[in-house]
């Protein structure tokens, strides 16, 4: 059986909507956050990246276990990819949040991926406010590999919101 290789926007806003409905502090990040900061979607999404308060890891992985997602990725604590039959591949990272607004991801490696508290923004996109990862973070976040297509039409979409 094929797994669902892409994520419509329809897929992203029933995953918003979960989250919401837990109360769970959440930023879009990816390819979808730059389309969320952009305020239109500009290619397919294999996945939705998910950064969240790891204080719901626990409620957040029941439900979406309960809502039919299977585990098909656990690099805990770093991150956990799930699929779902129709919704697709979702992403989610936990962060531990800092006090001063500030977070912190582990690392596969042992280490930590720092957050600064200004890369937590939000923009509006089909209506809506969506809590999502800043340019300024997603162009840094774009950096240190090898990139891929989808990762150059993001750089162009986010270098689109600050033209020289």
């Amino acid at each position: 059986m094929n797994k669902k290789e892409i994520t419509s926007k329809e897929n992203l806003i029933d995953v918003l909507n979960l989250l919401e409905d837990l109360n769970v502090k959440y930023w879009v990040d990816g390819g979808w956050g730059v389309d969320i900061l952009t305020g239109k979607q500009n290619r397919d999404h294999r996945d939705i990246d998910i950064d969240f308060d790891s204080k719901f890891e626990e409620v957040l992985l029941d439900a979406l276990k309960n809502k039919g997602y299977k585990i098909t990725t656990d690099w805990s604590p770093s991150r956990i990819e799930l699929h779902h039959p129709e919704l697709g591949y979702l992403d989610i990272h936990p962060l531990i949040i800092n006090e001063d607004g500030s977070a912190k991801q582990a690392d596969p490696h042992g280490g930590w991926y720092h957050f600064e508290a200004n890369w937590f923004s939000c923009s509006l996109f089909e209506g809506r406010i969506i809590p999502c990862i800043s340019a300024e973070a997603q162009k840094l976040f774009h950096s240190g590999y090898e990139l891929r297509e989808v990762d150059n039409i993001d750089i162009k979409n986010l270098e689109s919101l600050f033209p020289e």
